[in-house]
């Protein structure tokens, strides 16, 4: 057999095995977590398990990974690096066209939402007893813990650039650590998307900040991520507006922020996704944060994947 009938030989047995593969996988997820057998899997097992996503995330990804293993398990050490590479590239193109496909022919999202539903809320206030001010604010599988410090006059932040020198009475810094993904990471200082969803947020807040005359102290907020799931940002904005009140700065309105999504289809179609997951920011089209008050917008951001 020659080298290229080889290579189609294993690309073909490669796409055979991996669908099974994945149906075995979801199979087995449906078994952990909703009690149907792997004998019981059907055709669309692998959207039956998307709409366990959100909650059962991480039995997802460990049949997932399941799998994978089991696909090369029966392959000498050279050729498991290639056929996993290939299989998980296999994989995702499969998710791609999941996730999307639901949006449109069932108007249910990975996680089993409507279109327009938004994630579970909860709230917590004053959980730090030894600070001015604090706030815990979960949505879904997304939690910011929101620290707010307060400072005398002299406290300012001095910043020195190309223009001239200015002073910083109100600061926002966001903290992204490696477990609020489950991963264990070196924990490292702020990159730049860390120092971008920062400045997002402390813009959207901004707008509400009194006045030095009716509020003379520093004002400092520290979002601490414990837990994300998308939109870590937007609850970012909202654990601060909260910690805020918390610690008595006299706010005229309150801020809260959301993100919204867009998934286009064929013929111009399109779907708008309201407070979207991790899994809809990666394979949807759009990522658009707005912040504000019941007035009016105070900050945007947009994300766009569409071409022109």
């Amino acid at each position: 057999m020659s080298g290229g009938e080889a290579h189609v030989e294993n690309s073909v047995w490669m796409r055979a095995v991996l669908l099974s593969g994945v149906f075995l996988a979801f199979g087995i997820f449906s078994y952990l977590t909703m009690g149907v057998g792997v004998a019981n899997v059907r055709h669309h097992a692998y959207e039956d398990a998307m709409n366990e996503y959100d909650e059962k995330k991480a039995v997802y990804n460990e049949a997932l990974d399941y799998v994978q293993c089991e696909l090369v398990a029966d392959r000498d050490e050279k050729e498991q690096e290639t056929v996993l590479r290939d299989i998980k590239g296999y994989m995702h193109e499969l998710e791609y066209l999941v996730v999307r496909k639901s949006c449109f022919e069932q108007g249910i999202r990975a996680d089993g939402r409507k279109l327009d539903e938004i994630r579970d809320i909860s709230i917590e206030l004053d959980v730090l007893p030894g600070v001015h001010g604090s706030s815990v604010f979960t949505r879904g599988q997304t939690q910011s813990l929101g620290v707010v410090t307060l400072g005398t006059g002299d406290d300012f932040q001095k910043i020195e650039t190309l223009s001239g020198e200015r002073h910083k009475h109100f600061m926002l810094h966001y903290n992204f650590p490696p477990y609020s993904t489950g991963e264990v990471k070196r924990m490292m200082g702020p990159g730049r998307r860390e120092v971008g969803h920062g400045n997002l947020a402390e813009r959207a807040l901004k707008r509400m900040v009194p006045e030095k005359s009716e509020f003379p102290y520093v004002i400092r907020i520290v979002s601490e991520i414990l837990e994300s799931n998308g939109s870590s940002s937007m609850a970012s904005v909202c654990s601060g507006s909260l910690a805020m009140m918390a610690a008595g700065v006299p706010v005229p309105r309150s801020v809260s922020g959301i993100a919204m999504g867009l998934i286009m289809g064929d013929n111009n179609d399109y779907c708008i996704l309201s407070d979207i997951a991790g899994i809809e920011d990666h394979f949807g089209d759009m990522d658009f944060k707005v912040a504000g008050t019941r007035k009016g917008i105070t900050a945007f951001q947009l994300d766009i994947k569409v071409k022109g």
